[in-house]
């Protein structure tokens, strides 16, 4: 990747891809941690676990929901505008936990979340470096963005849980309120409109692109694989330190898990990315969901132990945000980068539907059978499905680009 090129930003890729990863940094990482506060905040208010995971459940259907219209806004007047209405509303999210005091007071901080990290996470500003970066760098630059997430996700969580133990989980929130807000500083080498990309045959309406991708099998394919993505990393995010403290371990080896997630997400997305320069990407993602389900199996046949928990933790991790390049890349390689935000929101609803039902069905399911086994298997099978409709994904350019050469 050359970071020194000038981008259509009228600013170097590095300071681009810099700045992105940073936002996602923060964004990302303030999201992981959500998992931390369920046993507080459900036992100080008085609340089963599905409340509190339905209220995150409903910041990730928000955050599918308004994905596709942010990134709509950041494709026609660009990125920087989003990221400033996420940092707004995510702080505003976090106010609103601090002074709840029912379910419905956390559903509506939920909702403010969602949109929250729909303008300042990771499919919002990749969008940007998407545009900034040449077809040849595009993998490796969006992966740049979710090792950036990787790192927010490893410092966020110790961050978290030393506020929740040294201020009480009330006064950590306004702490992190005030982190979320750093991201305004960051919203300027993400901001402005690009200029047109050389690779379009002609200018194409919103109309047109959502007509050519909702035409297209292998769109729908991708769709839904990238559902079983987001089922499969928030359930997991969200409810690991629950499992843990069921299992009778210490509090700190569900944090130290989800900081080894953090880890093995900086390699395993750098070498997706790498991956994607060199391989096929639609067979990068089918084995990597098929890699999830074998970490699921691990948590229902293994014993379960601070080793096993950090161990399939890391494997995860090397398979946690790495659908990310190769799956937007995907998006670039079918429609080309003038409305690749948009169509990547569009995908990421079905990531951000799977979110939702798998942080709220693993509380439901909780709180009826007090246990999680049913919520491993479904994770399993649900990784072989993901395996198996990436595999036949056509992983070339629609008609009307391959109609013209210099596309």
């Amino acid at each position: 990747m050359n970071a020194d090129t000038e981008t259509t930003f009228g600013r170097p890729l590095w300071m681009v891809v810099l700045a992105a990863a940073s936002i996602a940094a923060i964004g990302m990482g303030l999201r992981q941690v959500m998992g931390l506060y369920m046993v507080p905040v459900t036992e100080t208010l008085g609340l089963g676990r599905e409340s509190f995971a339905l209220a995150i459940a409903i910041a990730n259907l928000v955050w599918g929901l308004s994905a596709p219209f942010t990134g709509a806004i950041s494709d026609k007047y660009g990125t920087g505008i989003g990221v400033v209405f996420g940092a707004v509303t995510t702080s505003i999210g976090l106010l609103l936990m601090y002074f709840s005091q029912t379910d419905v007071d956390l559903f509506l901080s939920g909702i403010f979340m969602g949109f929250g990290v729909a303008g300042a996470g990771v499919n919002a500003v990749v969008g940007a470096v998407g545009r900034a970066a040449s077809p040849d760098d595009r993998s490796a630059a969006i992966a740049s963005v979710g090792m950036g997430a990787g790192v927010g996700i490893l410092v966020a969580l110790p961050y978290s849980h030393l506020l929740i133990e040294q201020l009480g989980w009330q006064t950590s929130l306004l702490v992190l309120a005030a982190t979320a807000s750093v991201i305004l500083l960051l919203a300027w080498p993400v901001s402005g409109k690009p200029e047109a990309e050389p690779e379009l045959v002609s200018p194409q309406s919103l109309k047109e692109a959502l007509s050519e991708a909702f035409r297209l099998p292998s769109f729908w394919l991708l769709n839904a694989g990238f559902f079983v993505c987001g089922f499969h990393v928030v359930f997991y995010g969200t409810h690991l330190p629950a499992f843990v403290a069921d299992q009778g371990l210490s509090p700190e080896v569900g944090v130290w898990g989800l900081m080894i997630v953090g880890l093995g997400n900086l390699i395993g997305t750098y070498l997706a990315g790498q991956w994607g320069r060199h391989y096929s990407k639609r067979y990068g993602l089918s084995l990597i969901y098929l890699g999830r389900s074998f970490v699921f199996l691990g948590f229902l046949f293994l014993p379960i132990t601070p080793f096993t928990v950090i161990a399939l933790s890391g494997v995860l991790g090397l398979l946690w945000l790495s659908t990310i390049p190769l799956t937007s890349s995907l998006v670039a390689v079918f429609f080309g980068a003038k409305w690749m935000t948009m169509l990547y929101g569009i995908v990421f609803f079905s990531h951000q539907v799977g979110s939702f039902l798998g942080v709220w069905l693993g509380g439901a399911i909780y709180d009826r059978l007090q246990s999680y086994d049913a919520m491993w298997w479904i994770s399993v099978v649900l990784g072989l499905v993901a395996a198996a409709v990436n595999w036949p994904i056509e992983e070339r350019p629609v008609a009307r680009l391959r109609a013209d050469p210099a596309a």
